[in-house]
């Protein structure tokens, strides 16, 4: 079986259980509407059970104006720290009448004998609804809101309503999250020193120039999200993957993806496997190594693992190492955005980008933020229109904001990967001519996971070391998806667990591995010396006679 699957379902096929992990398949509105619908039926299928809920929500209601309730925000809900909410009578009635009727919507679903799969997805709906009705989302029912109207006089108002009707007219209608304006490629992010020393039409590759008088010999090779830019690895000084790995010896390349636009709608996973197998062959040669540390942040996982397995059936020992930094392989798991891809909502998406040749970066981070709104829509909903405040200026939010686009093709062929689950099994996925077993993949492989993470969920990520056929180490951060990369040595409340070879079961992994105070990064540099086998003089300058310098990094296609 190919890459590609058949995307013309019909609307009643929603069976199959699927997970997007970090690829946004499908964007948000009909498979909502969808969920929505199911909700319905199922409690007009029950109208007693109905009435009950309608009975509770009654009595929590009722409680809640006496001020008998006593319910409390879940751990880390940030949206009622205020002490108004736990202090005034008025707001401490609100905020119990908001928490018992969410509770009472939430319990009503489970009430409704709904499939496992459409019940999550009315949860999901439920939820949605819940959160964008909060009191802390509009002003009478926000106290700090109200008290910095008061202070300012109004100014605040006057300035919330400026930035939501910029936002309305430039952003499409959701709230900026970022003040990008002080992140400037070259100069206060990706500024390590390196340049670019191949470039084709998909992709720039780039070395960096060491720090250390000698450097391992087997060099590094980082294949970032086709969906993000590279510069994650490399953020602001001090927070740079990049930086910190040459400082340890390590040889540092990466692959910079150019962002496509209509032109390259046919670009697709054979296309990406290509031009990494080629970024790896120019990067082995410039080292003057017979092979490389491949590392696949992400989505760009999965490729470095078709890549992986394309080598593996050819028989080319390319690759010394493997490491997965936050990536799924066996797309049978379930996360929150697999709740709402079927084959029949999957060819809906996949025939929409087909008609415009890419599926836009603005379309895939509103899609990433709505499957956290209360943390990526509302928050800043309130910040920047209620409170009147600027948006944050913070490297990684910036980084976010930056996101390219997906080829229509691309798009096509993960939402068969997310559908079909061809990884796990051998001979079921094929990439350039090569049927795809990873079980042949016999090198050493470093797995990270996060255990906060919402898009590439840890014990997904934890599926992929009994699917590799070499020994595996899996680490799992402390932190969330994106935090686990950007995990600089010195935060003292960082830590990981790890272990080798740990087993198929996550729970056993969990309650046994060791837990290390720190961060990963000084581990993996380590275990990745550990495999270099010699070192050499580092090189004087980055490139060769064959494949010159063309640019300094971050190079051209960082700022397409």
């Amino acid at each position: 079986m190919s890459a590609k699957a058949d995307l013309t379902a019909s609307p009643d096929d929603e069976t199959k259980p699927t997970m997007t992990g970090a690829v946004p398949l499908v964007p948000l509105g009909r498979p909502q509407l969808a969920a929505a619908a199911r909700l319905a039926a199922g409690a007009a299928r029950h109208p007693v059970r109905l009435a009950g809920a309608g009975l509770r929500l009654t009595g929590e209601l009722a409680s809640a104006a006496r001020g008998q309730a006593r319910r409390e925000p879940l751990p880390g809900d940030r949206r009622f720290t205020d002490p108004a909410w736990s202090q005034n009578p008025l707001y401490r009635r609100v905020l119990q009448g908001y928490l018992g009727a969410t509770a009472v919507a939430d319990a009503t679903v489970g009430r409704l004998g709904l499939d496992d799969k459409s019940e999550g997805r009315a949860r999901f709906v439920v939820g949605q609804v819940s959160d964008a009705l909060a009191p802390t989302n509009s002003l009478l029912g926000n106290p700090a809101a109200l008290r910095k109207a008061a202070a300012t006089k109004g100014a605040s108002l006057g300035k919330g309503a400026r930035a939501l009707a910029g936002d309305v007219l430039h952003n499409g209608a959701m709230p900026q999250t970022v003040d990008r304006r002080p992140f400037r490629l070259g100069e206060t992010v990706a500024t390590s020193p390196g340049a670019v020393v191949l470039r084709t039409e998909v992709f720039e590759l780039l070395q960096y120039k060491p720090a250390t008088p000698t450097v391992g010999k087997v060099p590094v090779v980082f294949i970032p999200p086709e969906i993000s830019r590279h510069y994650i690895l490399d953020l602001s000084p001090g927070r740079s993957l990049v930086e910190f790995l040459v400082a340890q010896g390590h040889q540092v390349f990466i692959v910079s993806w150019r962002n496509p636009t209509a032109e390259h709608r046919d670009w697709n996973l054979d296309t990406y496997v290509a031009a990494s197998l080629e970024g790896v062959t120019t990067a082995a040669l410039i080292s003057g190594s017979p092979d490389v540390h491949l590392v696949g942040a992400c989505a760009g996982g999965i490729t470095a693992a078709a890549l992986a397995g394309h080598l593996a059936a050819t028989g080319e020992r390319r690759i010394r190492t493997l490491t997965f930094l936050v990536t799924v392989l066996d797309t049978g798991a379930e996360t929150m955005a697999s709740l709402f891809l079927s084959e029949w909502s999957a060819a809906l998406a996949v025939r929409g980008s087909k008609r415009t040749g890419v599926l836009k970066g603005r379309q895939l981070t509103r899609m990433f933020a709505w499957m956290r709104p209360n943390d990526l829509v509302w928050n800043y909903w309130v910040s920047n229109y209620l409170l009147g405040q600027d948006p944050p200026a913070f490297d990684v939010l910036a980084w976010n904001a930056d996101m390219p686009n997906m080829t229509a093709g691309l798009h096509a062929d993960f939402a068969s990967l997310f559908l079909e689950n061809p990884l796990p099994e051998p001979g079921k996925l094929t990439v350039l001519g090569t049927p795809i077993d990873l079980g042949k993949v016999d090198q050493d492989a470093y797995i990270l996971a996060a255990l906060t993470d919402h898009i590439t969920p840890w014990q997904a990520c934890y599926r992929t070391v009994d699917i590799l056929g070499g020994t595996s180490r899996f680490v799992l951060s402390s932190s969330g998806h994106i935090q686990a990369i950007v995990n600089p040595p010195g935060n003292k409340k960082a830590s990981y667990r790890a272990a080798d070879d740990p087993g198929p079961d996550p729970g056993a992994f969990s309650a046994q591995a060791e837990r290390i105070a720190g961060s990963w990064w000084e581990e993996w540099s380590e275990w990745l010396t550990a495999r270099d086998g010699e070192t050499r003089r580092a090189p004087r300058s980055p490139g060769s006679r064959t494949h010159p310098v063309l640019d300094t990094a971050p190079g051209r296609y960082a700022a397409s």
